[in-house]
């Protein structure tokens, strides 16, 4: 788990802070506006949530991965009475948080001091409408939450309609994330990646938006806001995807590893 964290306050939102982990901001918060996603990747991952369900309309949902919990935060905002469950083992970042950003009263919002992988092992089958992934260990995403065995425990812990939401990184050959949409593919029907065309076109290092699940993903309305996103990105699937990963391998839990390490990741301040 990450230990050396700051909440930074932002100097142009008043009662807004950046969370940042070993130098890198992880999450943008304001507890006064919860509807705000700051980040672009984040931005992403709300599309694949307001696009899941009516809008309103509860949810019942598993981070991996809490940080400031903006995600969470939004969807207790936008999707009121929706149950979660932030998986965050790092106590002591999940405290500093509740007590200088406190989560409104009766966000259903429960925290378990839990890595990924073992509270996912723990959740009963058929639980959950969305799992959100989006976990840093030492600034990379931990081996043990991209194998196909990790993978198979998230499909069990989902409804049969339900979504895997995946923020995923990688330098610009690209080759980790091929296989992790490689795994994704193995155990899912329907796969989906969104990211800035910058990134896709293997020109900089930055965050990816993988979609997964046994049902029909809403790739019409994904594709609607890409289109109409302030920044520009591109939605693979289909053909298209596959053509993406060809020749990639799954990773296993015997043959897994981390993603890359960037040294230059930017900080927002």
């Amino acid at each position: 788990m990450d230990t050396d964290f700051q909440l930074v306050p932002d100097p142009s939102v008043p009662g807004a802070y950046l969370v940042r982990l070993g130098g890198i901001d992880q999450s943008w918060v304001s507890a006064a506006h919860p509807e705000r996603l700051e980040f672009d990747y984040m931005q992403l991952i709300g599309y694949h949530i307001d696009a899941h369900a009516a809008p309103e309309e509860r949810l019942r949902v598993v981070h991996i991965g809490g940080a400031g919990m903006s995600l969470a935060r939004y969807i207790a905002v936008t999707r009121p009475t929706s149950a979660q469950i932030v998986l965050e083992p790092d106590a002591a970042l999940t405290q500093a948080v509740r007590a200088t950003i406190p989560l409104p009263r009766n966000s259903g919002i429960k925290v378990r001091a839990v890595g990924g992988y073992e509270g996912i092992a723990a959740m009963p089958d058929d639980y959950a409408d969305m799992v959100i992934l989006d976990a840093f260990a030492h600034s990379q995403i931990p081996a043990e939450l991209v194998s196909v065995e990790f993978f198979q425990l998230v499909r069990r812990v989902l409804h049969p309609s339900g979504t895997l939401v995946a923020n995923l990184i990688d330098t610009q050959e690209l080759r980790w994330v091929r296989r992790v949409l490689a795994g994704l593919s193995y155990v899912f029907s329907d796969v989906c990646l969104q990211a800035e065309t910058t990134i896709l076109k293997g020109r900089r290092f930055g965050n990816m938006i993988a979609g997964a699940s046994d049902v029909e993903l809403p790739l019409g309305e994904l594709n609607r806001r890409a289109r109409s996103a302030p920044f520009s990105h591109t939605l693979l699937w289909g053909e298209t995807l596959k053509h993406f990963i060809a020749g990639a391998h799954p990773f296993t839990a015997a043959d897994t590893e981390p993603s890359p390490l960037h040294n230059n990741w930017p900080t927002w301040l």
